[in-house]
C-alpha cells in the first residue's frame, strides 16, 4: 500500500496561529508533534515510509521536509510551483507513485486531521482496500453525532457493499435545517476528506470526468526527476477531487470511518477536542481568569487576563488578537481574506519563521530598518546569497559563526561583529556543536525577504 499526504493548505480559519507560509499542518495544536508529523506517524505504522508521499506547495517545503525529515530519513515530497487545488494534486502524486512502484493502492489523506486512535483507523483502511482492489474508488465517511453546518456531507444508497456503501452524491455544506435532516436519516455521512483507489482505477476516472487534467498529466515525466515543471503545472484547473471526479463516477464506495476524527478546521473544533475545566473554560498558555465560562483564551507569548467572558474565542500571538462567540468561529476566514487583500502580512507570516537551518524573529521594524534574531542549527548553514537592496550588521549573541564574506573567511565568538556591505556575496554558518543565535540589523529602501539572490544553497532552493 502506497499513501498521499495532502500538505498545502492554507488554514485560514485558524488565523492568527495559522498564516499562509506557516498552516495549521505544521503547528503544534495539542502534541509535541505537528499535525503533519502526526499524520505520517499514523500511517508509517502500517506503511513503509519510502511508501509515503507528501505533495505541498513549494512555499512549505522547506518546513515539511524539515519536520518530515525529524521522523525519517526516507522521505518523499513533492512541490507543487503553485496551487492548483487537490485534483491536480492527487493526479500528479497518483502518476508519481505509478511510474514508481506500479498499479498499486493508493490512500489518499489530509495533513491537518487529527486522529488518535490509529489501530482503528488502521482496520479501516484495511476494509476499504479491499473495495479498492475490486476496482472502487473508496470515501471514508464520518457518522455524524449533531447537525453540523461545517461539513459537506455524502448520501450513501440502501445497496450495501462488502463493508461498505454504494454512494448517491455528495452535498455541500448544508444550513442548519437541512443538517437536521440529514441527521434524522441515517443516510447521510461527514466527508472526511480521506480516499483511496488503484492508481490505474483514479487516473482512468481523472481521463474520463477531468479530462483536461488528464490531458496535462502527459507533461510530466518522473522516470528521471520528481521535480513538477511550473509550465506543465500552470495549465491545469485549481479544482477539488470532489468536483472533479468523486461527485461524477458510479465508482464511489463509502466505509465509516471507525477511529476518532477531527478536522480541526475551527478554534471550534480546538475547543471541543481540549480538556476543559470545571467551568467549561479551555486555557492554553499564560492566562490569568476571574469567572469566565465555555470560553478558550489561548496566550503565545503574553500574559492575557479576561474576566467574566462567557462563550468567547479569544486567541493572542506576537502581533495580532482574535476575539469572537464561539459560534462565530467559521467567520475567521473573512478576517484572513481580508488581510489578504489589503496586504497585511499578518495573514502571510508569524514573528517567528522557521527555515531548514533553524529560524528567525523579527524584534521591531520601521521605515528602512528591521532587526531579527537569528537562530542556526549545529551542523546548519544559511545559503550563499547577497541583498540588491539592504546591507546587514551581523552580533554574536551565543555560540560560534563562521561568516564567509567575499570569499574570506572569519570566525566569530560570542560579543564580536560584522557587517555585510550592500551586494557582498556571504553566507553565515554553524558547523559545530552548540546553537548559534545572532542579532541582525538591516538596513535599505527594500526589507524583504524576495531580496536574496542564492548562488548556493545545501537545501536546494537555488
Amino acid at each position: 500500500m502506497y499513501a498521499i499526504i495532502l500538505a498545502g493548505g492554507s488554514g485560514s480559519r485558524l488565523w492568527p496561529l495559522s498564516r499562509e507560509l506557516y498552516p495549521k499542518q505544521l503547528l503544534n495544536i495539542n502534541d509535541d508533534k505537528s499535525l503533519l508529523q502526526s499524520t505520517f506517524s499514523r500511517l508509517n505504522a502500517f506503511i513503509e515510509a519510502k511508501n509515503i508521499v507528501s505533495t505541498t506547495n513549494t512555499k512549505h517545503v522547506a518546513n515539511v521536509k524539515r519536520q518530515l525529515g525529524e521522523l525519517s530519513s526516507d522521505i518523499s515530497v513533492l512541490s507543487e510551483p503553485l496551487g492548483r487545488n487537490t485534483a491536480p494534486a492527487i493526479a500528479v502524486a497518483t502518476k508519481y507513485l505509478i511510474e514508481q512502484s506500479g498499479d498499486d493502492v493508493i490512500l489518499v489523506v489530509p495533513s491537518d486531521h487529527l486522529i488518535n486512535d490509529t489501530e482503528k483507523f488502521k482496520a479501516t483502511v484495511e476494509k476499504g482496500a479491499k473495495l479498492a482492489q475490486d476496482g472502487y474508488v473508496v470515501t471514508f465517511g464520518i457518522q455524524p453525532d449533531y447537525p453540523e453546518t461545517g461539513y459537506g456531507y455524502i448520501n450513501v444508497s440502501d445497496e450495501n457493499l462488502l463493508d461498505g456503501y454504494k454512494v448517491n452524491r455528495f452535498v455541500e455544506k448544508p444550513d442548519l435545517e437541512t443538517a437536521k435532516k440529514y441527521l434524522a436519516s441515517g443516510q447521510y455521512y461527514w466527508n472526511s476528506g480521506i480516499f483511496m483507489f488503484k492508481a490505474s482505477v483514479m487516473l482512468k476516472e481523472i481521463e474520463k470526468y477531468a479530462p483536461d487534467i488528464f490531458v496535462s498529466l502527459k507533461n510530466f515525466d518522473f522516470s528521471k526527476s520528481d521535480k513538477i515543471e511550473y509550465n506543465a503545472f500552470e495549465k491545469m484547473p485549481s479544482i477539488s477531487i470532489d468536483y472533479a471526479v468523486m461527485e461524477k463516477s458510479d465508482k464511489i464506495a463509502l466505509v465509516k470511518l471507525e477511529s476518532d476524527w477531527n478536522d480541526l478546521g475551527s478554534w471550534q473544533s480546538i475547543y471541543d477536542i481540549s480538556q476543559k475545566d470545571v467551568n467549561g473554560n479551555v486555557f492554553i498558555g499564560h492566562v490569568l481568569d476571574e469567572n469566565s465560562k465555555n470560553t478558550l483564551v489561548y496566550s503565545s507569548s503574553k500574559l492575557v487576563a479576561t474576566i467574566g467572558l462567557e462563550d468567547v474565542i479569544l486567541v493572542e500571538t506576537e502581533d495580532a488578537v482574535l476575539a469572537c462567540k464561539k459560534d462565530k468561529t467559521q467567520d475567521v476566514k473573512k478576517i484572513y481574506e481580508t488581510l489578504k487583500k489589503q496586504h497585511d502580512d499578518t495573514y502571510l507570516v508569524h514573528k517567528t519563521v522557521y527555515r531548514p537551518w533553524g529560524f528567525y524573529t523579527v524584534i521591531s521594524q520601521g521605515k528602512g530598518f528591521l532587526s531579527k534574531l537569528i537562530h542556526v542549527n549545529c551542523g546548519q548553514k544559511l545559503s550563499v546569497q547577497s541583498h540588491e537592496h539592504r546591507s546587514e550588521h551581523w552580533v554574536v549573541m551565543s555560540g560560534t559563526a563562521k561568516v564567509i564574506l567575499e570569499g574570506k573567511e572569519y570566525i566569530l565568538s560570542k560579543g564580536h561583529s560584522i557587517d555585510i556591505p550592500l551586494k557582498a556575496i556571504h553566507s553565515l554558518q554553524n558547523p559545530y556543536d552548540e546553537d548559534l543565535e545572532i542579532i541582525e540589523a538591516q538596513l535599505g529602501d527594500i526589507l524583504s525577504e524576495d531580496d536574496i539572490v542564492r548562488y548556493e544553497d545545501m537545501y536546494g532552493r537555488v
